[in-house]
């Protein structure tokens, strides 16, 4: 699901964010703030890595979590990879260093790779939804993968009623 935040949230991290959230093992969710992009490409982070320079978009800020680690969110029909989770039909995580460099290196287009990660504890991103920080809407691939996310989060707040759906076994909004 995509997860925009309330206009009134004014953490500094999460003030105006759009988030793709999934749910993970034990009950854990995570998510990447996907309309946060950096001015940095991603061969500012690996310069001698001659398929970084390949890549078309700049790297985005993903979350707090783990901002050392470069995570790879991607299309597909099949996995990337041994350390990729699969988020949604043809849509995958790939988080261990040789699953982001083989999609670095075969399909660095079907990508966008972020810098950090979200992880919620078992029942608080439910917590923080029926709060009120969040509202939960359709994650249309279409929106996770916008060419531009600029204005993203205006045009989610707009529309404040969200969905209703699950998120995972231990969360229904």
């Amino acid at each position: 699901v995509l997860l925009a935040a309330h206009p009134n949230l004014s953490d500094p991290v999460y003030s105006q964010t759009v988030l793709l959230a999934a749910p993970g093992p034990n009950g854990w969710h995570f998510g990447l703030i996907i309309n946060r992009p950096t001015d940095r490409p991603l061969s500012s982070l690996f310069p001698e890595h001659e398929p970084s320079r390949s890549v078309k978009n700049v790297v985005h800020f993903g979350g707090p979590t783990a901002m050392h680690a470069l995570i790879a969110l991607v299309k597909g029909d099949s996995s990337p990879g041994i350390d990729a989770l699969q988020i949604s039909e043809g849509l995958y995580l790939a988080i261990g260093a040789n699953t982001v460099d083989h999609v670095i290196e075969s399909s660095p287009n079907d990508a966008r790779f972020f810098l950090g990660w979200v992880v919620w504890r078992p029942a608080e991103l439910l917590e923080e939804i029926r709060a009120g920080y969040w509202t939960v809407h359709e994650a249309e691939m279409r929106l996770v993968f916008r060419s531009s996310t600029e204005g993203l989060w205006r045009e989610m707040s707009r529309s404040r009623q969200g969905i209703s759906t699950s998120i995972g076994s231990d969360l229904r909004v």
